[in-house]
């Protein structure tokens, strides 16, 4: 069922580590094939990260396989999932016989306890993440129009962008799951920042809507010991609740952002003096 299982890391892995061993604990790749729901499993908040690439076909979302005491569980039996489409045509997500349509950048909640999730349409690459939940709240669709975008960041900085909070509790209720899309300006290539440090929360970061030949370069670990990894478009990195997270790009793109943890306040941070960076 899971592609891989990523496990929690201390911040001590990150002394020595080769840039092999970094990018094996924490970058997430090869979510997006055509005719597959892919699935990865994180245990730092027990996410789920997959990605679901209908093409001319319908897809499942399956039930549990593993571990063996989970078998035959549906999904989300006791999880809820986002779902956002990255991809260049409409799709259409079907939960428990209703269906939604979602063009490019619209999301989806699906709530605890659903018994069936289906993906359809070509050109749709649909993204998810799925987090443990204690309570069934509703279906809801996420468009642009229900979101108040906040513009931030400055051309001059190389870092305007904005951002387009999906699942708050402003937005949309969930029990336990956070999510957002940035959006960068063309000349812009910086994210997040200042830079800050979530101590409740781990994180997840997917990169798109880049040219095959651009790259980001992510910054994680504690901010007087940055390391970093090198990313390609639709990949994935996890962020630990001790790591910064910043990045760069060669060009600018989109990126989405998932929590989850103790609370659901966006502001809860640690924000870091850039030039406390080393």
């Amino acid at each position: 069922m899971f592609k891989k299982i990523y496990h929690a890391a201390h911040p001590d892995m990150m002394v020595g580590a080769s840039n092999e061993v970094l990018r094996d604990r924490h970058l997430v790749t090869d979510l997006f094939r055509q005719g597959e729901i892919v699935l990865t499993y994180s245990h730092g908040e027990r996410f789920v990260i997959g990605g679901a690439v209908p093409g001319g076909d319908m897809l499942r979302l399956p039930d549990h396989t593993e571990p063996e005491s989970a078998a035959g569980h549906p999904f989300l039996e006791r999880r809820e999932l986002g779902i956002v489409n990255i991809g260049r045509g409409d799709g259409i997500v079907c939960i428990d016989g209703e269906s939604m349509q979602l063009a490019k950048y619209e999301a989806l909640y699906v709530p605890m306890g659903s018994r069936e999730v289906t993906f359809s349409g070509d050109g749709a690459r649909f993204y998810l993440l799925s987090v443990p939940a204690h309570a069934a709240l509703p279906l809801r669709k996420i468009t642009a129009a229900d979101v108040q975008p906040l513009q931030r960041g400055s051309l001059e900085a190389s870092n305007a962008r904005t951002i387009y909070q999906l699942l708050l509790p402003h937005t949309c209720q969930s029990a336990s799951l956070c999510m957002g899309l940035t959006r960068l300006e063309p000349g812009s290539v910086w994210n997040t920042m200042p830079p800050h440090v979530h101590e409740r929360r781990s994180e997840i970061y997917l990169y798109f809507d880049l040219d095959d030949d651009s790259r980001i370069f992510h910054y994680m670990g504690h901010p007087d010991a940055l390391r970093h990894i090198v990313m390609g478009n639709e990949e994935a990195v996890i962020s630990p609740p001790w790591s910064v997270h910043m990045g760069a790009g060669t060009s600018n793109y989109a990126f989405i952002w998932a929590m989850a943890g103790e609370n659901l306040d966006y502001n809860d941070m640690d924000v870091v003096d850039i030039c406390q960076l080393q």
